[in-house]
């Protein structure tokens, strides 16, 4: 399933703009969530990159501090082409601190460095903050107002981003390749690539299914629902008043599967509904049980908090708003605009 064939929430684009014409116009910075506690052989790093990924980073700090790669962590992916604001660890036990300002020659600067107990293990984050350009932006500026307040108040499909599954879909083949045994993969980082677009994959063609069937912002019956902010759900059997409530006020969202081992939490209609989107996906699904994954849950609607625009000119549009960790921007824009030039974009 292409991701430029994923049904839309809320109509087509209201015009076409060039997105991420320079790394400028594409700003993300991560919110950890919690401050480093000031002691531990761990270092913690607030860095700012600039056409960079985090990859490349993180190899870059682990020669410099003359440790593995292994003894870097950090809480997130974020892509090369932006300027993007992001956490490191770097497991120094006892070696001194390097002089982190030859960095800044290649595009990376230190903001902040402290102490701390525990290496940053990926998913450790609040979410992102983002600020976007949106340059020779064709479209009638009431109607973009219109959907930017729309988008605010009842939120995007929660879709995974393109980029997730690699250039012209790398990482899916990849991940086929390895199911049927044609492909064996050391590298940890490469295999967890390979695993999470199939599992993305999988996400994305049960919220695709429920977007066409108008159903992806309200519960079924059966439907598991994940508490806002946190990863903890449970299965509605029932629907009532008080669920109706907490849905509508965004404490509950819908979810869909994270495929793995173990048996769906869903049932009822939502589970039905599940197993038909899923028809025809069956390698995948035993690939990844396979491979060890666990059954997750992951929020089928996407709300951006702080959603702010403003127009600077006649045809360029800025945004300002945050995501939760692990949720991606260009769900949202592309509710809104055709991209004339799209390397994509992940928080």
């Amino acid at each position: 399933m292409e991701s430029s064939l994923l049904p839309r929430a809320w109509g087509g684009p209201l015009g076409g703009a060039v997105l991420r014409s320079r790394p400028e116009d594409f700003q993300v910075d991560e919110d950890l969530g919690f401050s480093p506690d000031g002691e531990g052989q761990h270092l913690l790093l607030r860095i700012r990159k600039r056409d960079a990924n985090t990859q490349w980073v993180a190899r870059r700090l682990a020669r410099l501090a003359g440790v593995p790669l292994k003894a870097i962590g950090f809480a997130g992916l974020k892509d090369r082409h932006a300027v993007t604001t992001q956490w490191f660890s770097i497991d120094l036990a006892g070696k001194p601190e390097p002089d982190w300002e030859v960095l800044e020659t290649e595009g990376i600067r230190v903001l902040e460095a402290a102490r701390h107990g525990r290496k940053l293990r990926r998913g450790a984050l609040r979410g992102n903050h983002f600020t976007l350009l949106l340059r020779e932006l064709k479209g009638e500026r009431e109607a973009i107002g219109q959907r930017l307040h729309l988008l605010a108040e009842k939120g995007v499909p929660n879709y995974f981003g393109e980029q997730r599954f690699g250039r012209n879909d790398t990482n899916l083949r990849q991940a086929a390749a390895l199911f049927k045994g044609e492909l064996r993969v050391r590298d940890r980082h490469r295999r967890g690539l390979y695993l999470s677009a199939a599992r993305s994959l999988l996400f994305n063609r049960v919220l695709a299914w429920r977007v066409s069937k108008g159903c992806w912002r309200r519960a079924l019956p059966g439907e598991v629902v994940l508490l806002s902010g946190s990863r903890s759900f449970f299965t509605v059997e029932a629907l009532d008043e008080a669920i109706e409530r907490r849905l509508a006020e965004g404490d509950l969202l819908p979810s869909g599967p994270l495929w793995g081992r173990g048996t769906s939490p869903a049932r009822c209609e939502a589970l039905a509904l599940e197993r038909g989107a899923l028809q025809g996906c069956e390698t995948l699904c035993k690939g990844l049980e396979s491979a060890g994954m666990r059954q997750e849950r992951r929020a089928l609607c996407s709300r951006p908090e702080g959603l702010s625009w403003e127009w600077i000119g006649s045809d360029r549009l800025r945004l300002d708003f945050r995501l939760p960790a692990g949720e991606y921007a260009t769900a949202l824009l592309r509710e809104l605009v055709e991209p004339l030039g799209f390397p994509g974009g992940k928080g």
